[in-house]
């Protein structure tokens, strides 16, 4: 049986560090030979995009609020196989998730259900003794929780070092080093989180200059002989059904926001993806019975989707046709009537016959549960999926009688209709499903995609 080395990068809170001390692991181990395998638990698109180029390796979701500890499981196994070493960035803060009062969602809660140890990133700025309570705190928070180390960021100076490492002998978590500040290659945000990587220049250096900083002041080949060895029992995969249907996947800057297993799910269903990009293409691709499209940051991108007329129009007839298609968040932007932004308004799809305007602050945020309200693309009423909602753009000019096909609850507030379908077979929602929380959803769409192509045919 083959075993892997595998462990969680978790923080104290959000913006404490750990994407960048966790970019700068990936790339050190993989500058030294090993075959990296990246893990983020949670929702998030940006910091994925960021592993897979740090690593080497397409980097993969596990959120144990949208997926079931078998489905967790299962997704970390099928990538880890061939891995040298499993790195995992967890989410906020060690013990935040779905609620305030229980574990789940929480990188607590996947390191329970995957067995992985936990390395704690502690913001060690304007701190000295105090990081022991902290420290110990977290330890002793919820002792069924492993934490087999702590890394200190932000560290100001050689002094400052030596104060934490004495503060940290006042408990029983080892320490694996210490990181000095280094503003200047930190990855720099915008109002979703980090940028992603689609729209940073110099990437591979800024990964190197993370790999230097680590390798610098941790001792990597210790931190790998400390951890366990993770059993790596074979498996034997279903292999992918031959496609029956061609499914377009908008996919450029302006739209990269899909969880990878969501894409995997669709080709096991019977769909082969082609890529097409709304920003640079000028027809569709041919022989489409569907598309596919996912979210990112459309409002960046405006103008040159604005621009690019002829594809707008083709996605528009596509839609008048009745070919399936359904679009998440951004995607579901670019299908309205417009997208504004301050005092310019730049013209989408038409499809829907309502405008996304950019707000100052988030409008929504947080799991979504829906439960389909109407038959549709997604499948019959009654299905139900989870997701995620996080956007700053907010809908103006709705018209009363707009057909909604899902009932969403989320942890707080009563449910409500939302998921807006057309006459024909287009939805759109600010909502990001995780297909895996449901496997039906995938398949529905693809039998959506292939009956129709059935259809045409007679």
């Amino acid at each position: 049986m083959n075993s892997i080395k595998g462990f969680i990068v978790a923080g104290t809170h959000s913006g404490c560090g750990k994407t960048s001390v966790t970019l700068g692991l990936m790339a050190a181990f993989a500058r030294k030979g090993l075959k990296v395998q990246p893990f983020k638990v949670g929702p998030d698109f940006i910091d994925p995009g960021h592993h897979s180029r740090a690593a080497g390796r397409t980097c993969h979701n596990l959120d144990g609020w949208m997926l079931s500890g078998e489905v967790l499981r299962d997704i970390f196994s099928r990538h880890s196989q061939d891995a040298d070493a499993c790195i995992v960035e967890g989410v906020m803060g060690l013990f935040d998730g779905f609620s305030a009062l229980e574990e789940t969602g929480s990188t607590a809660h996947l390191s329970k259900e995957l067995n992985l140890p936990i390395i704690l990133v502690v913001d060690a700025r304007a701190m000295a003794r105090s990081a022991a309570a902290l420290i110990k705190g977290f330890s002793e928070f919820d002792p069924e929780t492993a934490i087999a180390g702590v890394i200190f960021n932000r560290v100001g100076s050689e002094s400052h070092e030596q104060t934490l490492q004495e503060a940290i002998s006042l408990t029983d978590i080892p320490l694996v080093g210490c990181l000095p500040r280094r503003n200047e290659i930190e990855t720099p945000s915008r109002h979703l989180g980090l940028i992603t990587a689609e729209h940073l220049e110099d990437l591979e250096g800024k990964y190197s200059a993370l790999a230097d900083w680590v390798e610098e002041h941790l001792d990597l080949d210790t931190i790998l002989e400390a951890l366990p060895d993770i059993p790596m029992p074979p498996r034997f995969d279903e292999l992918p059904m031959i496609p029956h249907t061609r499914i377009g996947v908008a996919q450029d800057e302006a739209f990269s926001f899909y969880y990878d297993e969501n894409l995997r799910m669709l080709r096991y269903a019977g769909a082969e993806l082609v890529p097409f990009s709304p920003i640079k293409d000028k027809d569709l691709p041919d022989d489409l019975s569907g598309l596919y499209l996912g979210g990112g940051y459309p409002e960046l991108s405006a103008f040159d989707l604005a621009q690019n007329t002829r594809l707008r129009r083709a996605v528009a007839e596509f839609s008048k046709s009745g070919k399936p298609i359904y679009a998440e968040c951004g995607g579901f932007m670019y299908l309205m009537d417009s997208i504004s932004k301050g005092d310019r308004v730049f013209p989408m799809c038409g499809i829907f016959p309502f405008r996304s305007t950019m707000q100052n602050r988030f409008q929504a945020l947080g799991y979504k549960e829906i439960e389909i309200a109407e038959d549709c693309i997604l499948g019959p009423i009654g299905t139900v999926a989870r997701g995620h909602e996080f956007h700053y753009s907010a809908l103006e000019d709705m018209p009363e009688d707009l057909n909604k096909c899902f009932i969403v609850r989320s942890r707080k507030g009563e449910p409500k209709k939302e998921g807006f379908l057309t006459e024909g077979n287009t939805l759109g929602s600010y909502i990001h499903l995780h297909f895996a929380s449901n496997p039906d959803i995938a398949k529905n769409f693809v039998e959506a995609c292939i009956n129709f192509s059935r259809q045409e045919e007679i």
